[in-house]
This record gives C-alpha cells, sequence and structure tokens, in this order.
C-alpha cells in the first residue's frame, strides 16, 4: 500500500508540474512566440514521458495489490481501496488525499488543455483567413483592357504581377 501511495504522490506531483506548463503555454500560445511554445512543449513531452513510466509502476503495484487482496485487478479503484483500509485510517486518508489531488489536478489539466485547445484552432483559422485574402488578392478579376489584335490584355485589378515596385 505503501508503494501505491508513493506512486501516485509522485504521479501527481507530475500532474502538478504539467498542469503549470499547459497554464503557462496559454499566455504563450495568446503571445504568439513559436518558440517559447516550441520549449514548453519539449518540456511537456519530457513530462508525459516520466508520467507514463510512473503510470506502469503504478498498474504494476495495483496488480500485486488485486493478487494480495485476491480481486480483479480491472475492477480494483481506488475508492474501492480506500473503503477496504477502514481498519488501517492512516492508509486510508493517505490513499484518499492522493487520490483527490490527483483527480484535482487531472480535471483542471483537462480544462486548460481545451482552452489551449480552443485557442490554437482560433489561431489557425486566422492564419487559414490571412491566406485566403493572400491569395483572393492575387486572383483579382480580370480588366477588360484588349489590346491592338482585340485581345483581351489579361491585366487584373489591383494586382502587381511583378515582385518589385519600385514606386513603393
Amino acid at each position: 500500500m505503501e508503494n501505491l501511495i508513493d506512486v501516485l504522490n509522485r504521479e501527481s506531483s507530475e500532474y502538478d508540474k504539467l498542469l503549470e506548463l499547459s497554464e503557462k503555454k496559454t499566455s504563450i500560445i495568446v503571445s504568439s512566440n513559436l518558440e517559447e511554445l516550441q520549449k514548453i512543449t519539449d518540456e511537456e513531452q519530457e513530462l508525459i514521458g516520466r508520467i507514463n513510466h510512473l503510470e506502469k509502476s503504478r498498474v504494476e503495484v495495483t496488480e500485486d495489490i488485486a493478487n494480495v487482496l485476491n480481486k480483479d485487478v480491472t475492477t480494483l479503484k481506488l475508492t474501492n481501496l480506500i473503503d477496504m483500509l477502514s481498519a488501517r485510517p492512516a492508509e486510508a486518508a493517505a490513499l484518499a488525499e492522493v487520490h483527490d489531488r490527483l483527480r484535482t489536478s487531472v480535471t483542471m489539466l483537462q480544462r486548460v488543455n481545451e482552452q489551449n485547445r480552443e485557442l490554437l484552432g482560433n489561431a489557425l483559422e486566422m492564419v487559414e483567413f490571412e491566406m485566403n485574402l493572400m491569395q483572393a488578392a492575387k486572383t483579382a478579376p480580370e480588366t477588360a483592357n484588349y489590346n491592338r489584335g482585340a485581345y483581351s490584355s489579361r491585366d487584373t485589378m489591383g494586382v502587381n504581377r511583378s515582385g518589385f515596385d519600385a514606386k513603393q
């Protein structure tokens, strides 16, 4: 049981760090700082790797506990374990506290990640809008100007086809 509480405490700590990075990422997304966004993303990947390692440890410890208690590991939940530990109130309280802390961190992380996802979606929509605007300027309607042979000159309105305008 002590191993489980220890692993959950370390996992909770890593989730708190991930939450802090995600909150920092929100302001970086708003400021459109791509270099900082890349750094934060790299740090998040490192944290996620550590969380995955701790999660494997948690699964192993939970399987061991399930074997000792002769319970099915797929149905054994932390809340069930807390109830089973009524004879050992100190361990039950420690397990309940880390369970609540982990649940709170994960819930807040989901909220912040959803907010970041929406901000990134809005930023992508803005980039797409600007690209469409630039493309529309390049494909302005043709004028009805004709050359000497009575053929259309294929000029477009308001668009300078050359890459350089010496007048500006």
